[in-house]
């Protein structure tokens, strides 16, 4: 099993920056790719961004790339997301998310590709 806690949201104005950390604990010798996701009411996870193991690897969804960035300190077993220029469309419940699947794998970029996750954390922008 692997624990995720993710944390850091909060209010943020547009134009504003967030750091968003997602610390693992337990079996994390398994997990291959850590991603980011996000989730509005009414709506299914939306992929964001994700780390391979070593994280010498990254990709960020396509319309985010410019302003967002995802991280990981290996000592620390925390993964990061970095979150810049920040609008009040990007207002939602950030969700970091752990797997067994090789980041060149397609499915990384869906929620079924990952095993475990963090419990949420809200981030509202306001305009």
């Amino acid at each position: 099993q692997v624990q995720l806690v993710d944390s850091g949201g909060g209010l943020v104005q547009a134009g504003g920056s967030l750091r968003l950390p997602c610390a693992a604990s337990g079996r994390t010798c398994s997990v291959r790719a850590l991603g980011w996701f996000l989730q509005v009411p009414g709506k299914g996870r939306e992929f964001v961004g994700v780390i391979s193991r070593s994280g010498g690897s990254t990709y960020i969804a396509e319309s985010m790339r410019d302003r967002f960035a995802v991280s990981r300190d290996n000592d620390e077993n925390t993964m990061y997301l970095e979150m810049n220029s920040l609008q009040p469309e990007d207002t939602a419940v950030y969700y970091c998310a752990a797997g067994s699947l090789p980041f060149q794998d397609r499915n990384v970029g869906l929620p079924s590709g990952y095993d475990y996750w963090g419990q949420g954390t809200q981030v509202i922008v306001s305009s």
